[in-house]
């Protein structure tokens, strides 16, 4: 029980005597929740008040309010991040016709926040398989209600089902001017049609969509980045109608890029800097790495695509010894100096795949496999529910006024738009004028 101490002169004496003492008192996790409970309790409270207050003046034939509070609801357990609160929720007796009271602080029927949703497909992908979620979050949450392994059977089910439907949505009416594409191995090991257990690759893309927001463009399951699995991914996108891109950024996986090629020919390509730099440094020995890292950063920081060249030079002079690691640069400048010809306010998003890789930085690669059961849709359905929850705080791209010029076709040269020249306009409406006449 929470105990009310009141702060008399012996009792202050004490305290300050022998240090806070504090005894058969609630912990701190408890008092977080104690917390929690009272502060949910006063905004349930607080809205009820208001939507009374709204609707003061709705009266019936006697004079009678028709919106009035109608007690409380039977008390129910919600899991928060908090821990597991005990809520009742108060009720509003509304007698108007098609009128009802629903809290938006606590709808009808929740029992869980949606940031206990959102954890479950980040727990699922760092390694944890559904038997091992009760116990694993028993202690954070103060209790396992609700998640148990076969109330995250259903909730997989149903990620599974809304997967499906968006993955199956129209795209003639959207429009990514950039897309980046990028193959996720997560390190979670889920049988195939086969039975090969194969750790789950995912072949994502993400999309920038005029008004410079990013979006989520597709999520599904891969072999291994191949060319026929980013195949099938592009040519659905486009016979559901996604139009092609300016520009795609990508790491330097061949399947991808082979891909793009047959499906949209007229799309430019920037290769990722940050897995050129692993590239390059993989085939470095380690002293060399500070150095390398330096000059490579000279490369893609440079103002203008002409220093840039020039600090390729510099990169390969420099390291003479190792002309496989500067030719993994200097024989692929084309596809890693592409930026350049877009806006400079955009050159920061467009050298790498960080608005893929961010999301999932803490489950590529490091985290340990999954001996659970499992399947590869429900590893798929919630590494889609992750990338869903991570979109709403993805924020614009810089200089996002700037991308209809982009699609409208502007010409950008070391980051400036141009300005067409009154000669080269004239010369253009003579040439149009003679194509008429002819």
């Amino acid at each position: 029980m929470l105990r009310v101490v009141h702060d008399t002169d012996e009792n202050l004496d004490a305290a300050a005597d022998d240090g806070p003492v504090v005894e058969g008192g609630p912990d701190l996790d408890e008092l977080c929740r104690l917390a929690a409970r009272q502060m949910i309790a006063t905004a349930l409270e607080a809205e009820r008040r208001t939507y009374l207050e709204e609707h003061a003046g709705h009266t019936d034939a006697t004079g009678a309010r028709m919106v009035v509070g109608n007690g409380y609801a039977n008390e129910r357990t919600i899991t928060t991040a908090a821990g597991a609160v005990e809520v009742r929720a108060p009720r509003v007796d509304d007698r108007r016709d098609g009128e009802r009271f629903i809290s938006s602080i606590l709808p009808p029927y929740m029992r869980k926040s949606p940031k206990v949703t959102e954890v479950l497909p980040i727990l699922y992908l760092r390694g944890l398989s559904t038997g091992d979620f009760a116990p694993a979050l028993a202690g954070f949450f103060g209790s396992d209600a609700g998640l148990s392994a076969s109330t995250v059977n259903r909730l997989t089910t149903a990620w599974q089902a809304e997967h499906a439907d968006w993955s199956k949505r129209d795209l003639s009416a959207l429009d990514y001017v950039y897309i980046w594409a990028d193959g996720i191995h997560v390190n979670v090991r889920l049988p195939d049609a086969e039975g090969n257990a194969d750790r789950l690759c995912l072949l994502v893309i993400v999309g920038v969509r005029p008004d410079g927001h990013k979006e989520l463009v597709a999520v599904t399951d891969g072999h291994r980045e191949g060319t026929e699995s980013w195949l099938d991914v592009l040519r659905d996108l486009r016979d559901r109608g996604m139009a092609a891109p300016e520009l795609a950024v990508g790491d330097g996986a061949l399947g991808f890029w082979s891909a793009l090629r047959q499906v949209s020919p007229t799309t430019r390509t920037q290769k990722c800097w940050v897995h050129k730099t692993a590239n390059v440094l993989g085939a470095l020995p380690k002293r060399a790495h500070p150095e390398a890292k330096d000059r490579l950063k000279a490369i893609y920081t440079a103002a203008t695509r002409a220093k840039a060249i020039d600090a390729t030079a510099e990169l390969v002079a420099a390291f003479p010894a190792f002309p496989k690691a500067t030719a993994k640069v200097a024989d692929d400048l084309d596809n890693l100096l592409a930026f350049y010809d877009f806006p400079e306010e955009h050159w920061k998003h467009l050298r790498t795949t960080n608005a893929i890789e961010s999301s999932f930085a803490t489950v590529r690669l490091r985290q340990r496999t999954t001996k659970g059961p499992g399947s590869r849709q429900a590893g798929i359905a919630m590494a889609y529910k992750l990338l869903d929850a991570a979109e709403d705080r993805w924020r614009r791209i810089n200089g996002h006024e700037l991308v209809p010029l982009v699609r409208a076709g502007a010409t950008f040269i070391n980051g400036k738009q141009q300005e067409r020249s009154e000669d080269h306009t004239e010369q253009d409406d003579e040439s149009t004028t003679k194509e008429c006449a002819a």
